[in-house]
């Protein structure tokens, strides 16, 4: 029997539970041609989010194609470009001798070329046949919104791990020129058809300093944060899923495995998932108790590997954070955990956001990105039951 707790892969429809208004205004995002960025911490139900709300626009009678890639191995320009290249032309195209009439008619005058024999051994619908230059990211950049205008089609054109390019070195160059061609076309009044473009990426740091820190996509692209799923309709949920298979659980268990995973959508089907297996009727709390051991065991050598990779100034300021403090430039913080000084705390408290262990909400009050991490390090790594609210 199907599992109803689904994590290996991102749910529609009745495994979608809660984020009706969120989902209500991404579709508006997309259905008026808004280009938008998602912006929220790893597996916190994104790519879920845009399925939802673009099988919500189709329902709605709205006619559009979508290209996705993921961008999460990018180190550099040109590779970044061709994988963009190849998802717009798969979107349009079927065939090779189409992907070459593309190029040749949208992409002459470029580096960029359609190589039959790349594409015969590598399956390599984009190829360069030289370095590039400004006027070939221009071009790339361009297609999308000259293909989807002339074909009178709307696209929407999905990049994840978008935060990726900041590792080419170069990531200002082709920001500048994005924003060019898409101010570009957002001033162009008789459009055949638009391209959307979506961002999203599992860095909230990293996503936050190209969206937010600096001023290529400023008014240019709407920055968009999920909101917390309702405890309530989470616990319907489980409620349903154990149901279809005959079992009950207590409603005051779950709360507090709400509590523990933050919501955390992927993590509870995760664990939940688990105590299904482990299950022939009645959910007790030792099952629980076994279903947590069995996840921390999955993810214990990707927490320790984090730990592993901190300085010693580092591990004290996140154990000042578990502990639930928040002005660590204080005298009294800076003795007691050992962190040197004020102006060392501020590099740690980079160095923290650059690993992505833990991201500062608009109070300037710090959260651990992982919620499992934050439950084993303070549990197994730091010996602590302390709780912070």
């Amino acid at each position: 029997m199907e599992s109803p707790f689904i994590y290996s892969s991102h749910v529609t429809g009745r495994h979608f539970i809660g984020r009706k208004d969120d989902c209500a205004i991404l579709g508006n995002f997309i259905s008026g041609g808004n280009h938008v960025a998602l912006i929220s911490p790893a597996k916190s139900g994104k790519t879920s989010l845009i399925q939802q709300a673009l099988l919500k626009i189709r329902i709605s009678g709205s006619q559009f194609i979508v290209g996705e890639f993921n961008a999460m191995n990018i180190r550099d320009i040109p590779s970044f470009l061709k994988r963009f290249g190849s998802t717009v032309l798969r979107a349009f195209a079927v065939s090779p001798g189409e992907y070459e009439e593309i190029v040749k008619n949208y992409l002459s005058g470029t580096h960029f070329v359609f190589d039959s024999l790349s594409y015969e051994l590598r399956d390599e619908v984009i190829s360069l046949s030289w370095d590039i230059d400004d006027s070939d990211i221009e071009a790339m950049i361009t297609l999308p919104f000259r293909l989807a205008d002339e074909k009178q089609t709307n696209l929407v054109l999905i990049m994840e791990e978008f935060q990726s390019i900041l590792h080419t070195g170069e990531s200002d160059r082709l920001f500048k020129i994005m924003r060019g061609v898409m101010e570009d076309y957002a001033r162009r009044e008789s459009l055949g058809g638009r391209c959307t473009m979506v961002f999203c990426g599992s860095q909230i740091n990293a996503m936050t300093s190209v969206f937010y820190g600096s001023p290529y996509f400023f008014r240019i692209v709407e920055r968009f944060s999920p909101s917390e799923i309702d405890e309530r309709e989470i616990i319907d949920y489980i409620h349903r899923g154990f149901m279809l298979s005959g079992k009950e659980i207590d409603r005051s268990l779950l709360h507090g495995i709400c509590r523990l995973f933050r919501c955390n959508m992927w993590y509870i089907n995760h664990f939940i998932s688990i105590c299904d297996s482990l299950s022939r009727g009645y959910v007790v709390e030792s099952m629980l108790m076994e279903a947590l051991k069995d996840i921390l065991a999955i993810h214990e050598s990707r927490f320790i590997a984090t730990m592993n990779d901190l300085t010693t100034f580092q591990v004290n300021l996140l154990k000042a954070i578990l502990d639930g403090h928040t002005k660590f430039s204080s005298a009294d913080i800076i003795r007691e955990y050992h962190l040197n000084t004020s102006a060392n705390v501020k590099r740690l408290k980079e160095a923290l956001m650059k690993k992505e262990i833990v991201w500062f909400n608009e109070k300037d009050e710090p959260v651990v990105t992982d919620p499992l991490f934050e439950y084993w390090a303070r549990k197994y790594y730091f010996e602590s039951d302390r709780e912070t609210n």
